[in-house]
């Protein structure tokens, strides 16, 4: 088929998803520089940098970024592992492994809204949730999770869900690794741990960046889950950048300094999917 031609035929998805990207970053950016609050929209104008600077100076700012790395950090550490360690117990043959593999991939698919308000109501509400039920059951005290460890609260909810992602994916790589080179490990008496650090982990590098990547990209972004269940409290204690922007931009109805946040989210987002996808090219081409 002429080139040409092939371009032509391209151009107006190409067109269509340009100016899907290009129109809101571009009125992101426009807003982020002049003064706009939905209660006042007579007293707008062009005030240059001040959004970002006032976004940058807020007491809230700096725990916002920490609480933001420690969530993102968290997660992909408890995801990986736990997701590693579920893949490779799986991985043998045992009776019912079909209808287990169906469940332990299941919460992914729940809706993040849903998912918080399970874990909000059914499992750590003090008073009638299933940890507080257990800890009856041992003679203690039950645990107000949410009020006294939010950010916690949250790392295992988004954890639970995200973790079966990670079990689908390296499950799915686990199937295409060599069975032969196993056995030959078996018959020259390597151990598990031996086998794992020697065959399994160098198999499943390019899953675990992969992984990284995708769960980087989204959980940069995660707001349902706290919505639903802290509200970024108490104070600030869960407040992640993405909440912090909900705030100024919905509860303050200031438009210009939540432009200013999403610009900054933006930023970082870009930053650390630039050095992901390098590493995953790097593994890629291992």
């Amino acid at each position: 088929m002429n080139p040409t031609l092939v371009r032509w035929l391209q151009a107006p998805s190409i067109i269509v998803l340009f100016l899907w990207m290009i129109v809101p970053l571009s009125m992101t950016v426009y807003f982020s520089t002049i003064r706009y609050n939905l209660l006042y929209p007579e007293r707008s104008g062009f005030i240059g940098l001040s959004n970002y600077e006032y976004f940058w100076t807020d007491p809230s700012f700096l725990p916002a970024l920490l609480n933001t790395l420690i969530l993102v950090g968290s997660v992909l550490a408890i995801s990986v592992v736990l997701g590693l360690a579920v893949s490779i117990l799986i991985d043998r043959p045992f009776k019912g492994r079909g209808l287990v593999r169906v469940m332990l991939i299941s919460p992914f698919f729940i809706m993040p809204t849903v998912s918080a308000l399970i874990w909000k109501n059914m499992m750590m509400n003090p008073i009638y949730g299933l940890f507080a039920v257990v800890s009856h059951l041992f003679g203690a005290e039950p645990i107000d999770w949410l009020s006294q460890f939010p950010l916690l609260s949250v790392i295992i909810i988004v954890s639970w869900q995200w973790t079966p992602f990670a079990i689908l994916i390296f499950m799915t790589s686990l199937q295409s690794q060599d069975q032969e080179q196993k056995e030959a490990a078996t018959l020259d008496g390597a151990g598990f741990w031996a086998q794992f650090w020697n065959l399994t982990l160098p198999h499943l590098a390019r899953p675990i960046s992969i992984v990284l990547l995708i769960q980087m990209i989204f959980h940069l972004s995660i707001f349902a889950e706290i919505y639903v269940t802290t509200g970024g409290g108490p104070g600030v204690q869960s407040t992640n950048l993405t909440y912090l922007i909900f705030t100024q931009a919905l509860q303050g109805f200031d438009i210009g300094v939540a432009s200013a946040g999403g610009v900054f989210a933006i930023i970082l987002a870009n930053i650390v999917a630039i050095f992901l996808v390098r590493a995953v090219g790097k593994t890629l081409t291992v």
